[in-house]
């Protein structure tokens, strides 16, 4: 494997940890590293506009979410259905457009890249042939963009997330029912650590998949750190029975 470089993995160096009680997804990411790097809405908006996503300005909130009587932070998207279907040269556009730095802009375009890579396989077309009907309308385009920009903000640290939970169960897409995980998702699964999940339906989404691995994730256990900053992030869905959400930290590495 490559040799960590002189500041990685170093006592004092920064490092965000997500470990991910019931998954992933894009607004998962969104909301957890706005709330590390402390971004309020006049700064989520401004990224939105450096987008080119101004049209959301106002639609994309970090709100307070309580489920199972324990308080923690949500993303309050409320975006209109929008009909267009982009492929990779539509997004690598607008990405080109946007107004955010290379760094961000080309983990934002590696995310994408992944899971039009996953959804060639899937349906045996070249990634530059997929149209992304779920993962390329406007609020895929926002959640990868956002979490890029914002975790580019946080001066791109170690990222280090837990063993991500599988379910069975099945899954409703623009493709009819599917089996949890996802086809793409299995893809995207490949060299990630993964444990069971006692509940159905789907835990793990493309879109946090692909930003999970563009951001350049390592899959283990805690890291010895200080924490700085913490919340438990939830998405839309709630599963019974089990522990729901996804806590995020960031801090700095301490010696093991």
């Amino acid at each position: 494997g490559l040799e960590p470089g002189p500041t990685r993995l170093a006592t004092g160096s920064p490092v965000v940890v997500i470990r991910p009680h019931s998954g992933v997804s894009g607004d998962i990411m969104v909301a957890g590293l706005a709330h590390l790097a402390q971004a309020n809405q006049v700064r989520i908006d401004e990224l939105l506009g450096r987008l080119g996503l101004s049209s959301l300005i106002g639609l994309v909130k970090l709100a307070p979410r309580l489920r199972g009587g324990v308080s923690g932070l949500a993303l309050d998207v409320s975006i209109p259905q929008e009909g267009l279907h982009r492929n990779m040269a539509d997004v690598k556009d607008f990405l080109a457009k946007a107004d955010i730095t290379d760094r961000a802009r080309n983990m934002a375009l590696s995310a994408f890249q992944l899971v039009a890579e996953a959804e060639g396989r899937v349906h045996g077309r070249p990634s530059e042939e997929v149209t992304f009907h779920e993962v390329g309308a406007v609020d895929s385009l926002m959640d990868i963009g956002l979490a890029a920009a914002l975790f580019d903000q946080l001066g791109a640290p170690d990222l280090v997330c837990g063993p991500l939970p599988i379910a069975d169960g099945a899954i409703s897409c623009a493709h009819g029912v599917l089996p949890s995980p996802a086809p793409a998702v299995a893809i995207l699964l490949e060299g990630v650590a993964v444990r069971g999940f006692g509940a159905e339906g789907e835990t793990v989404t493309p879109t946090g998949l692909a930003l999970l691995k563009s951001l350049g994730a390592e899959f283990g256990p805690w890291p010895s750190m200080v924490i700085e900053r913490q919340a438990l992030i939830y998405g839309a869905k709630s599963f019974p029975g089990v522990p729901n959400g996804a806590l995020f930290a960031k801090g700095l590495r301490t010696a093991p």
